[in-house]
């Protein structure tokens, strides 16, 4: 049986567990805390959670005050509200000033399915990676939530975490990576390599089932850690395949896509970038509706792959 567990929700207990070993750890909200799941730091410990009201401006900037009072602040509130709202604040209060806050984004992508464009996250990567200083960290499961928690903490700095909203499925690695921040073989192959973050792991992982069976070998590796992106060990997985793909739940600009792109750039590949296509999303019924409206699905990986295998059309 598939083993399935909401990623907010393992967050939320994961980050009870930590503040109970470290008193420094305190949680802010923006009126969204049965969402993000800092709820639950709140039933723990009351006096160590912030409720900010629907003001993420002021929020992220008394998280940096909290920072440099020895604090260590973990901030919540939808994804697209965190690093749109707040931007001037997460560049000036805390990227510039390198401060020890923990950025968490809740409800990215299309897992928000249900509230339309204006709550999907859909930049969020874009706008965060190109801030000195921070960290960006895309769990693919719900065990990975632990661990970019686990990494965000022994980080001396600003760590943006982008969680999803929809229940994920635990993933094996074949080779993990020493931490979240190296990439990690999910399954072996020799034609083609796709790069992929995030609930579209699991999307390449079965693509690569389908195209087993046409004769193209497919090696999926999973990529959490977006910024700082280890660009050797993405050179190495591609060194030795015919072509590249990238799949994310993101737009196509500025995401992993682009990221892999920029690594591979004195050693480039015949490449193709799966995500959103410089548009905005929209409400649906289901988050798989929007996903496939939008093409991130695993038979547009396998269409991309006999492409770059000369059997099909792009």
């Amino acid at each position: 049986m598939t083993k399935l567990a909401c990623p907010r929700e393992t967050y939320g207990k994961y980050l009870v567990q930590v503040a109970a070993k470290d008193e420094r750890i305190v949680a802010l909200d923006a009126d969204l805390s049965g969402s993000t799941m800092s709820c639950l730091l709140r039933q723990e410990f009351p006096q160590r959670h912030f409720e900010m009201g629907i003001a993420e401006q002021n929020m992220v900037a008394v998280a940096a005050g909290l920072a440099f009072s020895g604090k260590i602040p973990f901030v919540h509130s939808f994804s697209i509200f965190l690093t749109g709202r707040a931007f001037e604040q997460v560049r000036q209060s805390v990227a510039l000033a390198n401060a020890n806050v923990k950025l968490v984004g809740s409800s990215y992508g299309f897992s928000d399915f249900g509230d339309g464009a204006t709550h999907q996250a859909l930049e969020d990567v874009a706008v965060m990676r190109v801030l000195p200083n921070l960290t960006v960290l895309v769990p693919m499961d719900a065990k990975e939530v632990e661990e970019a928690v686990d990494l965000a903490l022994k980080i001396d700095g600003p760590v943006y975490i982008r969680i999803s909203r929809s229940p994920m499925e635990f993933l094996r690695k074949e080779q993990p990576g020493s931490s979240l921040l190296e990439p990690s073989l999910m399954a072996e192959g020799q034609d083609l390599v796709v790069f992929a973050n995030g609930l579209m792991t699991k999307t390449a992982l079965e693509a690569r089932e389908i195209l087993a069976q046409e004769g193209i070998s497919i090696r999926v590796v999973n990529v959490s850690c977006v910024k700082p992106l280890a660009e050797e060990s993405i050179r190495r997985l591609a060194a030795d395949v015919q072509g590249v793909i990238t799949v994310e739940e993101h737009s196509v600009i500025g995401g992993l896509g682009s990221a892999v792109l920029e690594a591979l750039a004195l050693t480039p590949k015949p490449t193709c970038l799966i995500g959103v296509q410089d548009t905005f999303g929209q409400s649906a019924q289901s988050h798989e509706e929007l996903l496939e409206h939008y093409g991130l699905t695993k038979e547009a990986i396998c269409e991309r792959a006999r492409f770059l295998m000369g059997r099909g059309q792009k």
